[in-house]
Formats: structure tokens, C-alpha cells, sequence
């Protein structure tokens, strides 16, 4: 097969669970970030050529604005006006919300809630194309943006039990969300995100990430594999110190070791046999600020150091692709992942 023509699904299968696919599956590569377009417009359609080896359903998460069929989250008034303010800037404060919140979580049986992407499930089946079911927010991010970042660190100390609560409520809406997916759509995998680093470590302490976010992590992903499901997860920043964690809570792919943040040598040889990478450019330096052929050897150095003697990388960007980004870098990236993730597979 060519090598610009997109993987069959068992391809990038084998990929996930190292079992030797025939080329390097790419996968959220043309990530077009803040300003790109602007800056390029139509020209980007020239990296079309570039096939995505995955389909991705794009889930909306249910807002805190009240709907007919229920898929919502309960808030009062006061609470509501200040959850639609952002991360922060309108926290959410005391808890006399929370048994409702947690007692009437969003209807994930309301009607039609898949009926948008049926057109995509049956390109994807046509295709023979691995498909991912994605939103983006799993236990942090999304309670993070309720209750804003210097609360729910305090929290994770002064309120315990009420953030298990969330975390409960959360799950136990997101397993009726993926059961129902499982049934109606069948998906490949299931994929979302949390960041949890930062440049240089956690943004809390490890001991609290297993406390109140693992165990939620287990049972989410315990429950996908039951369905059928790879788990892919999405965290910014340096996470070395819960990789284990990661691993143990059944994640099966994880993006982006991010470069200057995490050291890939060590994470692919101590982590290499045990969890899928979904590896990403580094948009923040390399991408922006060598040359094409630098860009080139990234690319390089980032096949031979996490695709393992069986497989076991997926190549992505490493987060949006922005504004000021060389047109002809991006070409470098995408042209190179696809001919020495072939070359270096065979």
C-alpha cells in the first residue's frame, strides 16, 4: 500500500498493543492551532494528502444550560451564571449545588444524542478506519473549571468527600454515556484528557492523583475494555511521577510525553513495554525553530526512541499548531512521519 494511503483499523491496532503493524499510524498531526489559519488559509488544504489513520466522534460534554431531554448539568441560578465564566474567573464556591448535582446527573439515555455522527460511524465502517469516541475533560479539567484551580487544589485537603462525590456523579455518568456508545456505535477506543503536569512536574501531589482521580481513571477504563475499548488519554505536561499509576489504571495510549517537559529515552525504556505512545512534535521549539531538515530528525529521533521492536507509537502534534509555525516545516513533519514511520516499520 502506499505509504500516504490510511491504515486499515488493524493496523493501527497492532500499534496500540505492539503487535508490529506494517507503518507508524499518524493521528492528529494536522492539528491546526491558534492562528494558523489566519496566517495560511487555503494553503493548509494542500497537507490534505496527509490521511488522519484514526476517525475521531467529537462528543459534546453536557454544559450546565438546562435542556428539554436532560443531558445537562444541575446548577441554581447563582451557580449557573458563574460556571458560564470560565476557568476561574466565576468559581463555583460552597456546596449546597452539589446533591443536585450529583442526584440528577445529564440524561445519557435522552434521544438522538449519537444521530449527528451516524454519517461519520459509516464512513469510518466503509473505510475500515479505527474509531475513537472523544470529548475532552475526564475528573480534573472539568471540575477545575467549576470550581476554578486554587480552589480544587485546597480542595483535595479541606473538602475530600465532596470531591469524590463529583468524581462519582462524574463517572457514573460517563459510564452510561459509554455503555450507550458501545451499543450504538461500537467505537474502537475511547479517548479524552486531563492535563495534569505542568512544565516541570505534577500540578498536584501524586498521592492525591491516586486518591481522587485514579480510581475513577480504573474504573472508567476497566468498564472500556469490557466494551471492546482502548483508552487514550491526553495531559500537557511533565507526568513521569504517575506513569505507573497511568499504567495500573489501564491506560492503553498516552499523548504527548511532551518535549522539554518529560525525558522520552527514559519514559520509552523504563514504560516501553507497557503502554502505546501517542507521541507529539514539539510544537514549542522544534516545529517553530529549526530547519526542515531538523524538523526532519526530530521526527527520526522520535520513531527510533518510542516505537518499541513490536510497535507501539502513534505520531501526533504535541498540542495545536500555531501561528508563526514555517509552512515548510509542517510539510517536513507530516512528510517524514509517513515515509520513515514506513521505512522504519520494515
Amino acid at each position: 500500500m502506499s505509504i500516504l494511503e490510511a491504515l486499515p483499523k488493524e493496523e493501527v491496532i497492532k500499534a496500540v498493543e505492539r503487535r508490529n503493524p506494517i507503518r507508524v499510524p499518524v493521528s492528529m498531526a494536522r492539528w491546526w492551532g491558534e492562528g494558523l489559519h489566519e496566517q495560511y488559509g487555503d494553503r493548509l488544504s494542500a497537507f490534505d494528502k496527509y490521511p488522519d489513520d484514526c476517525c475521531r466522534i467529537w462528543f459534546p460534554q453536557p454544559g450546565t444550560t438546562p435542556r428539554g431531554d436532560g443531558y445537562y448539568w444541575r446548577l441554581d441560578e447563582e451557580h449557573l451564571r458563574k460556571s458560564r465564566m470560565g476557568h476561574d474567573a466565576g468559581a463555583v464556591t460552597g456546596w449546597e449545588w452539589l446533591d443536585a448535582y450529583e442526584s440528577e446527573i445529564p440524561n445519557f439515555e435522552a434521544p438522538g444524542l449519537f444521530d449527528p455522527f451516524m454519517p461519520i460511524v459509516e464512513e469510518a465502517r466503509k473505510r475500515n478506519q479505527y474509531l475513537i469516541l472523544c470529548w475532552w475533560g475526564l475528573f480534573y479539567e472539568p471540575i477545575w473549571g467549576l470550581r476554578g484551580m486554587e480552589n480544587l487544589l485546597m480542595d483535595y485537603y479541606l473538602h475530600p468527600e465532596e470531591i469524590h462525590r463529583l468524581h462519582k456523579a462524574r463517572l457514573a455518568f460517563y459510564e452510561g454515556l459509554i455503555r450507550r456508545a458501545a451499543e450504538e456505535i461500537a467505537p474502537d477506543a475511547f479517548q479524552s484528557s486531563d492535563d495534569l503536569g505542568h512544565q516541570t512536574q505534577l500540578m498536584m501531589n501524586p498521592t492525591q492523583f491516586r486518591e481522587f482521580i485514579k480510581p475513577y481513571y480504573t474504573s472508567l477504563y476497566r468498564l472500556s475494555h469490557k466494551l471492546g475499548m482502548h483508552t487514550w488519554l491526553h495531559t500537557c505536561g511533565n507526568v513521569t511521577d504517575i506513569m505507573c499509576d497511568l499504567i495500573e489504571s489501564g491506560l492503553d495510549v498516552v499523548h504527548p510525553i511532551q518535549k522539554g517537559a518529560m525525558d522520552g529515552e527514559q519514559i520509552a525504556k523504563d514504560w516501553g513495554d507497557k503502554i502505546s505512545f501517542w507521541a507529539g512534535m514539539d510544537v514549542q521549539h522544534a516545529l517553530q525553530e529549526e530547519t526542515p531538515e531538523g524538523v526532519r530528525r526530530e521526527v527520526r529521533w522520535m520513531i527510533d526512541t518510542y516505537d518499541g521492536h513490536k510497535g507501539g507509537l502513534i505520531i501526533a502534534a504535541g498540542n495545536g499548531i500555531v501561528a508563526g509555525t514555517p509552512f515548510d516545516n509542517i510539510e517536513a513533519f507530516l512528510d517524514e512521519s509517513y515515509r520513515y514511520g514506513t521505512e522504519h516499520r520494515r
